[in-house]
């Protein structure tokens, strides 16, 4: 990702409110492939350790960043806590 990108903070409960367009944000297999091992990385840091990552995405209109707990993970969402859901296909990266 760029470093001129304007990535937008925002809370988790904000998430819910938002739209997100269909396509995947990532183009190659194998970016998809690096992005689903890290969310489950997180996943376990979340439930062993109870620590939280950040999450940059893309809603439909721009970047978005958000700091949390990843709960689940099913093979087409992300959830975090109170059943707010980011489509796996709309994150760039997580750290």
């Amino acid at each position: 990702m760029a470093p001129d990108i304007n990535v937008q903070v925002i809370e988790k409960e904000q998430i819910k409110f938002l739209k997100f367009p269909k396509e995947d944000v990532l183009d190659k297999r194998k970016d998809q492939i690096d992005r689903f091992l890290e969310l489950q990385r997180a996943l376990s840091l979340g439930n062993l350790e109870h620590q939280k990552v950040k999450i940059i995405f893309v809603d439909d209109t721009g970047f978005k960043k958000v700091e949390t707990t990843i709960w689940g993970i099913t093979d087409k969402e992300v959830i975090l806590k109170r059943s707010t859901i980011i489509p796996l296909e709309r994150i760039l990266s997580i750290s």
